[in-house]
C-alpha cells in the first residue's frame, strides 16, 4: 500500500493520511444532511411533492461520495475528496425541477449525460481547448453567482428574507424563533471559521441543532444510529428517462450541469494539488486521471439518485494536516460509508440549521470575485452580470447564458474581437436562440 500511494516520495505515513482523511471528512460532513435538504426542497413549503425523497436523497449522497472519494484515491492517487457539489444541487433543485418544472427522475437522466461526455472529454484532446477557450473572468463569475445563489436560498430557508409584495423582498422582522436559531447558527459558523476552527460548518450545524433540540424548536431523534434508507426509490430513476434528455430545455440543463462540473472540478483540482506541492512545472500530473475520476462519479451520481458528484475545497483542510497521497481519499469514502448508519441524525437537520451552512458556502464561493478584471469594462459588465441575474432570476442556467451573450458583444465594442475565441461566440448564439425560441 505504501508503495502503491508513494508514501516515501510524498515524506508521508499511514498515520498522518488517516488523520488528514477524517479531517477533511469533517470538512466536508455536512454535505449528507444539506444535500438531501436541498434536493428535497426542503426550503420551499408550496413545492407540491416536486422534491426528491429525503432520506433515498440521504444514502445516495453517501453512496456517491463514498464511490467518487474512493475512486479519486485509487485511480488519480490524489488526497482530494469528492461529494455532491453545492451549487450544482442547487441547479438541479432551484432551476430545473422547481423554476423549469422539469422531473427530479428526468434531471438525474440529464446529471448522468452530462457525466458520460465529461468523462469523454476527460480522455480527449478537447479538455484542453475547452478550458482555453472560455475566459478565466467568465469562469470566475460563474463560480461567484453560484455563491451568491446559495447564500440567497440560505437567507430565504432561514426566514432572514422574506417575500414582499412592495419591493419583491426584504428583511423579516426578525421575531421567528426558527429565524432566531438560524441566525445562531450563523454567527457560531461566523466565529469558528474566523478563527480557523477546522470543520467549522459542520460543528457550527452542530450547535445549532443542540441548541434548537434544547429549546424544543428541534425534536429530539429517536436513536442515534439505525438502519441504511432504502436507496430504491431513487437509484436506476435516471434509465428510463434517458430519451427525455434530449430535448432543447434539457439539453441546456446537461449542457450547464457540464460546463458547473467541469471547471469547478479543474479549478479545485488546481488549487488543493497547489497547496500540496503536487504541481511540476505548472502542471498538474495525472490531470486526465482525476479529471475522468470526477467524470466517472457524476456519472454513478446521477444513476445512484443524486446530483453531480464534484472535487471538494475542503480537502485542503485534509492537505493542511499533512494528507499528501490518495490514501487521505480513500479514508474519506470510507468514512461516508460508515456514515450510512446515522441517517436518524436527520430528524435534526430542519432548514434553521442547514441555512447557516448554505450562507457561508456561499460566502466562500463569493470569494472569486476578486479574480476578475473589474478595470476593464467589456470584461466587468458580462461578469456582472452573470454573477447579478443568478441569484435575481432563481438560476444558474439563465445567469451563465447572458453572460456569455453580452461578453463577445461588450468585447467587439472594445475591439477586442480578436482575443475571443470562436467557440464563445458559437456560445453567444446558441444562448440567444435558447432565449428567443425555448425560454418560457
Amino acid at each position: 500500500m505504501a508503495r502503491y500511494f508513494d508514501f516515501d516520495t510524498l515524506n508521508t505515513n499511514f498515520r498522518t493520511e488517516c488523520v488528514a482523511g477524517l479531517t477533511t471528512f469533517l470538512s466536508m460532513a455536512y454535505i449528507l444532511f444539506v444535500n438531501p435538504a436541498v434536493l428535497s426542497l426542503a426550503s420551499v413549503p408550496d413545492a407540491g411533492g416536486l422534491g426528491m425523497p429525503r432520506d433515498a436523497v440521504f444514502t445516495a449522497t453517501a453512496l456517491a461520495a463514498a464511490f467518487g472519494s474512493l475512486v479519486m484515491g485509487l485511480l488519480a492517487r490524489f488526497p482530494i475528496a469528492q461529494a455532491p457539489g453545492m451549487g450544482l444541487n442547487a441547479f438541479f433543485a432551484f432551476s430545473v425541477v422547481l423554476g423549469m418544472g422539469i422531473d427530479w427522475q428526468t434531471a438525474l437522466a440529464g446529471t448522468f449525460v452530462s457525466g458520460v461526455i465529461f468523462m469523454a472529454l476527460s480522455l480527449s484532446s478537447l479538455r484542453e481547448k475547452i478550458i482555453d477557450a472560455i475566459p478565466a473572468d467568465l469562469k470566475h463569475a460563474v463560480a461567484a453567482g453560484v455563491g451568491l445563489f446559495i447564500a440567497f436560498i440560505g437567507l430565504t430557508s432561514a426566514g432572514i428574507i422574506v417575500n414582499d409584495d412592495a419591493l419583491l423582498v426584504g428583511l423579516a422582522p426578525l421575531t421567528d424563533p426558527h429565524t432566531l436559531l438560524a441566525i445562531f447558527g450563523l454567527v457560531v459558523t461566523v466565529i469558528l471559521m474566523t478563527t480557523g476552527v477546522t470543520s467549522a460548518i459542520f460543528l457550527g450545524m452542530v450547535a445549532t441543532a443542540i441548541v434548537g433540540m434544547a429549546t424544543g424548536l428541534v425534536g429530539l431523534p429517536e436513536h442515534i444510529l439505525g438502519r441504511v434508507p432504502d436507496v430504491g426509490p431513487v437509484a436506476g430513476a435516471a434509465i428510463s428517462r434517458l430519451p427525455d434528455v434530449f430535448t432543447p430545455h434539457m439539453l441546456v440543463v446537461v449542457a450547464t450541469m457540464l460546463f458547473v462540473d467541469f471547471f469547478d472540478s479543474a479549478g479545485t483540482l488546481m488549487a488543493v494539488a497547489r497547496q500540496a506541492g503536487l504541481i511540476k512545472d505548472n502542471k498538474l500530473p495525472r490531470a486526465g486521471r482525476a479529471l475522468f475520476a470526477d467524470a466517472l462519479a457524476t456519472t454513478v451520481s446521477g444513476l445512484i439518485g443524486t446530483s453531480s458528484t464534484t472535487a471538494y475545497i475542503e480537502s485542503a483542510s485534509g492537505v493542511a494536516a499533512g494528507g499528501r497521497s490518495g490514501f487521505t481519499a480513500v479514508v474519506v469514502g470510507v468514512l461516508f460509508l460508515l456514515a450510512l448508519f446515522f441517517s436518524p441524525l436527520l430528524a435534526v437537520v430542519t432548514q434553521a440549521v442547514t441555512a447557516p451552512a448554505l450562507i457561508v458556502v456561499g460566502v466562500l464561493m463569493a470569494g472569486s470575485l476578486r479574480h476578475i478584471d473589474w478595470h476593464h469594462f467589456e470584461v466587468a459588465v458580462p461578469a456582472f452580470l452573470t454573477v447579478l441575474l443568478m441569484p435575481l432570476t432563481y438560476s444558474i442556467a439563465t445567469g451563465i447564458a447572458l453572460g456569455f451573450i453580452v461578453y463577445p458583444v461588450s468585447m467587439v465594442a472594445a475591439r477586442r474581437g480578436r482575443d475571443i475565441h470562436p467557440l464563445m461566440y458559437a456560445l453567444a448564439v446558441l444562448f440567444l436562440l435558447y432565449f428567443v425560441f425555448l425560454r418560457v
